[in-house]
C-alpha cells in the first residue's frame, strides 16, 4: 500500500505549485518519493515473475521526475501533481509498449499498452494487426481483460481508413486507432488498501498479452 502522507503531499503541491513552497517542504517530498519508489519496486518484482522482458529493468528506471518541462507549455507550474511509473522493456529511453501506474489524488489509474506511437512504430503495429487480427481480437475480447479494462481505448482514431487499408478490412476500426492503450480508474481508498500491490500486479498480468502483441510488432 501507499502511505496516506504521500497522497497528502500530492494534494498539497497542487495547491502550492511553486519553488519556494517545494523547497520548504522538500523533506515531505523526499519521504513521498521514497514511499512511491518502494511501491514501484514491489510491483516490478511481482510483474517480473510473469513477464521476462522486464528482467533487467530497475525501479529507478520506471519512475518519472516530478519536475515539469514547461518550455513549450502555457502552464508554467514547475512541478507535476502526480507520481507516474512506466514498466517497459525499453525503460524510458526506447519507445515500447508497457505498463503504467498513475498516482494522483482523485485521478489514479492503472493501464498500459502503447500511447500514441510515432509513425514508424504505428505502421508496424497496424501491419501486425492486419496480419494477426484474429490474435488481437482474442486478446481484447478476453473475458478478464474486458472485466478489468472494459476493452481497448477507442477514443482517438482516424475518421477514414489509414493509407494502404480498405474500408472492408475486418480490422478496420482498430486499424484507425492512433493510441493502443487500456486503463482502469482506481479510488484513493484503493491506493491506501493493503491489497493494492496485488491488485496492480494482477491488472498488469491481464494486460500483458496486449503489451506482448504490440512489442512483437515493433521489436
Amino acid at each position: 500500500m501507499i502511505q496516506a502522507t504521500t497522497l497528502q503531499f500530492l494534494k498539497a503541491i497542487k495547491k502550492n505549485n511553486n519553488r519556494e513552497w517545494f523547497e520548504k517542504n522538500r523533506p515531505k517530498y523526499e519521504n513521498a518519493k521514497q514511499d512511491y519508489l518502494q511501491f514501484v519496486t514491489e510491483v516490478l518484482n511481482g510483474i517480473k515473475k510473469s513477464d521476462s522482458s522486464l528482467q533487467f529493468l530497475e525501479p529507478k528506471q520506471c519512475v518519472f521526475r516530478i519536475h515539469r518541462d514547461a518550455r513549450f507549455s502555457k502552464n508554467k507550474d514547475p512541478y507535476k501533481t502526480n507520481f507516474g511509473a512506466s514498466f517497459s522493456c525499453g525503460a524510458k529511453k526506447i519507445d515500447t509498449a508497457g505498463y503504467y501506474f498513475h498516482l494522483e489524488p482523485g485521478a489514479c489509474f492503472i493501464g498500459g499498452g502503447f500511447w500514441f506511437p510515432m509513425a514508424p512504430e504505428l505502421n508496424k503495429i497496424r501491419q501486425e494487426m492486419d496480419y494477426g487480427f484474429k490474435e488481437f481480437k482474442a486478446i481484447i475480447n478476453e473475458k478478464k481483460f474486458k472485466a478489468t479494462y472494459g476493452g481497448i481505448n477507442e477514443k482517438d482514431k482516424l475518421v477514414r481508413p489509414p493509407k494502404g487499408y480498405e474500408a472492408e478490412n475486418p480490422a478496420i476500426e482498430y486499424l484507425k486507432l492512433k493510441n493502443f492503450t487500456a486503463t482502469m480508474e482506481i479510488s484513493d481508498a484503493d491506493i491506501l488498501n493493503k491489497n493494492l500491490i496485488k491488485k496492480v500486479i494482477s491488472s498488469f498480468e491481464t494486460l500483458s498479452p496486449l503489451v506482448h502483441f504490440l512489442n512483437k510488432a515493433i521489436l
